[in-house]
């Protein structure tokens, strides 16, 4: 009896508990959605710690450095293996992209394409790939960050959760943007950077409903990260100073100089691909030689190596000249553009902010000389890290905040808000791309953020079109198609040949127009109209209401290609219209978190 009894309650307790657990992780639950973000804040934190202790690892085994060194900053001896040690990278990248061609030959998702085309839909073997491909790179000494990998894993791990739980596509796009948050979260130990990047770059908007898990992705990563790593991925500033009123035009005209720079640092990195492309070099090949650029390079200053952490903290600590600075910086952006540029896989993140310290401290310079002011070369480097970011990266209130969480000094966050929105509007107004959105560009798409338009895309012509479509046979008198269509019968009727192809449209109310004696006997050859104009099933409904406008007509036939021209269904000007308006201000209610 008792023993039934305990059944009975845990049986109970068992229905409750799935019960609970449906009403949690219900399609639109934000309880779920943040449950669901702790744990990709978790699984972010110990992903980044994870692949920088297996870079620190590489580095170590393979440069003989000691293991809390940081490569950039270390002295090696040995100029053979500075220069080799990129080429093995580079030919182990090239072999695996022979075996990628052969099993995986496809493009790989990162998270601003995902959220921007695919509904947060992330493959999460191919962000495994990716990092394992930003680890060769980064590891064996190509002059890239781990960013680009901290956050495709991140990501990844996201969109796998949410796509199991079947959560709808606003909720799946906010999951990636947790996980990109707490990536960068835990690779700067700094939240409010990690959080707002993912609104900025990643979600493409802010809103309420975002708030809650991706703030509580980037706190819990950040927990996770100082618990495993300590104090590893912390940015140390020196004296800040006084920051006083004058002090803001330097500050914007740093801004401007790292926009116009930035812009070069991206056609740089164009042009060596598009040089790539060009040329007849294999594709696996072309990493071992960027490889062999970046050990030339790094015999001169191992600073060009890796991401640059510890070449940061080494310019930010001592005091160099002006040429030695502008020295480090083109060595730097060189090793960067071939490093991206020859098929080493990751991003320019970390290099951005070693580089706009730089060029922070050689502008500190002449601004001293000419204007004079109460700036450091040390509050100069944190603008210009934070301006340079911005140009390739994006971001501005992201830069903003990482220049605050790095100093801890209200001041100087102004002086950077003011420098960043100067570098942000000139590349916007010049360029109009960050370094990710003008890849996308290079690649033909036509992705400006990562504000989500993968539903236009899919809302397609053949979902949108009617099948029933009123025909006529070509050759038909005025007096047959007058009686095979009556007045108020219909407003339209597709004419077609004796193989069923298309010719054009007869407006029905024009062939009663104006009839006069002895016209029963003549043709519809001056009533066809449209003749070559006509929609494909998979246009969307962007490109569909563009020709519209672009002929002026209430409504076009579908044809299944442009060659055979066999009428599919028909479409009108309104109901294009009205379909789209209806599913924006749906993906806008979504994004505002307002009940549909």
């Amino acid at each position: 009896m008792q023993t039934a009894i305990l059944a009975s309650l845990i049986h109970a307790s068992k229905v409750r508990f799935k019960l609970f657990k449906r009403k949690v992780f219900a399609r639109g639950s934000e309880f779920g959605l943040i449950a669901c973000a702790a744990l990709i804040g978790i699984a972010s934190g110990v992903a980044v710690c994870g692949m920088s202790w297996i870079s620190k690892a590489l580095h170590s085994m393979i440069f003989g450095i000691s293991h809390n060194e940081w490569l950039s900053s270390s002295t090696i001896d040995d100029k053979l293996l500075l220069l080799c040690a990129p080429i093995a990278g580079g030919i182990v990248m090239g072999l695996v992209f022979l075996v990628l061609r052969k099993r995986r030959n496809r493009p790989i998702v990162d998270p601003i394409e995902a959220n921007a085309l695919y509904g947060g839909r992330i493959s999460l073997t191919d962000s495994v790939i990716v990092a394992g491909q930003n680890l060769i790179s980064n590891g064996f000494g190509a002059s890239v960050g781990l960013e680009a990998g901290y956050t495709q894993l991140s990501s990844g791990i996201a969109s796998k959760l949410g796509h199991r739980l079947n959560f709808r596509r606003e909720d799946l796009r906010v999951l990636v943007g947790c996980g990109a948050a707490g990536a960068i979260a835990a690779a700067f130990n700094a939240p409010l950077t990690g959080s707002f990047y993912a609104f900025e770059l990643i979600i493409g908007t802010y809103s309420t409903v975002a708030l809650a898990p991706v703030v509580v992705a980037a706190i819990l990563a950040t927990i996770v990260a100082r618990t495993l790593a300590g104090d590893t991925f912390l940015i140390e500033i020196g004296d800040i100073g006084v920051i006083a009123p004058r002090d803001f035009l330097p500050a914007i005209l740093l801004g401007a100089c790292c926009a116009g720079i930035g812009i070069l640092i991206m056609k740089g990195v164009a042009l060596t691909e598009q040089l790539a492309r060009k040329s007849s070099i294999h594709a696996a090949i072309r990493p071992a030689l960027g490889g062999t650029v970046v050990g030339l390079l790094a015999m001169v200053t191992p600073q060009v190596l890796s991401a640059g952490h510890g070449a940061l903290h080494l310019n930010l600590e001592t005091e160099s000249s002006v040429v030695a600075l502008a020295f480090i910086f083109v060595l730097k952006a060189t090793a960067s553009a071939v490093s991206i540029g020859s098929g080493f896989r990751g991003g320019l993140f970390f290099a951005s902010l070693f580089m706009g310290a730089l060029l922070g401290k050689i502008f500190a310079v002449p601004m001293d000389l000419t204007i004079g002011g109460s700036l450091t070369p040390t509050v100069h480097a944190v603008v210009g890290m934070s301006s340079l970011a911005v140009a390739l990266i994006g971001g501005p209130l992201t830069m903003t905040f990482l220049a605050l969480e790095i100093t801890g000094d209200f001041p100087i966050t102004a002086l950077v808000l003011a420098a960043v929105i100067t570098s942000s509007l000139v590349v916007r107004t010049t360029f109009g791309y960050s370094f990710a959105t003008w890849r996308f560009h290079l690649r033909g798409e036509s992705i400006r953020s990562a504000h989500d338009i993968g539903w236009i895309r899919n809302l397609t012509v053949d979902k949108l079109m009617r099948p029933d479509v009123k025909k006529a046979k070509a050759g038909i008198s005025l007096q047959e198609f007058r009686a095979a269509f009556p007045l108020g019968s219909t407003q339209r009727a597709i004419l077609v040949d004796d193989d069923d192809r298309y010719i054009g449209i007869i407006l029905v109310p024009e062939v009663y127009r104006d009839v006069t004696s002895g016209e029963e006997a003549g043709t519809l050859e001056k009533f066809i109209r449209y003749r070559n104009e006509f929609l494909q099933p998979q246009m969307n409904a962007r490109q569909a209401a563009t020709i519209f406008e672009k002929t002026r007509s209430e409504a076009l036939v579908v044809v299944n290609n442009i060659i055979e021209r066999r009428i599919i269904g028909q479409l009108s000007e309104a109901h294009t219209l009205r379909r789209y308006s209806e599913e924006l201000d749906r993906r806008r209610r979504e994004a505002v978190g307002e009940t549909l």
